[in-house]
């Protein structure tokens, strides 16, 4: 067995992927009108037919529930929050967030409200620290993984 995708239901599909084209940077690779698969293992799938597949009303389909998250990593973070930042179309779950193992991340809703969680790239957090001036085994400790990884890293 092989996992495919992560299917998202959306209410207006251009909105959708116009979102991730401009925010992620997504790009389509077939386009079914209800059904979009996009680069990164994303499908979105109109709530139309999304309720005839599932046999639902539209009634019974619920947004916003926060209860899951698509999560990207970026190696470029900190250009990508200044992309971020110029945008005028982003609801934040919440803005810039250090977490104690050093990874800076920053979560937002698309247009149907589920949650996209981005985060800097783990390789780029090391390289961060050891560009710092953090010794091999100070990184593996800041950031709680083993120091064969951060030698694996720092190559």
């Amino acid at each position: 067995m092989k996992f495919q995708a992560a299917l998202l239901v959306v209410e207006d599909m251009a909105a959708s992927v116009k979102f991730y084209k401009e925010v992620l940077g997504l790009r389509v690779i077939m386009d079914l009108g209800a059904n979009v698969t996009m680069t990164g293992g994303v499908a979105l799938q109109t709530k139309e037919s999304w309720c005839e597949f599932i046999e639902k009303d539209a009634r019974e389909i619920a947004f916003g529930g926060n209860g899951a998250e698509l999560y990207f990593e970026e190696d470029a973070f900190d250009d990508f929050l200044k992309k971020l930042a110029g945008l005028t179309n982003i609801t934040y779950v919440h803005q810039l967030k250090e977490y104690a193992w050093g990874q800076r991340v920053v979560r937002f809703y698309d247009p149907d409200q589920h949650i996209l969680e981005v985060g800097e790239n783990m390789k780029a957090v090391c390289q961060r620290f050891l560009n710092s001036g953090m010794s091999i085994t100070e990184t593996a400790v800041r950031m709680g993984v083993p120091e064969k990884y951060v030698r694996a890293c720092a190559k």
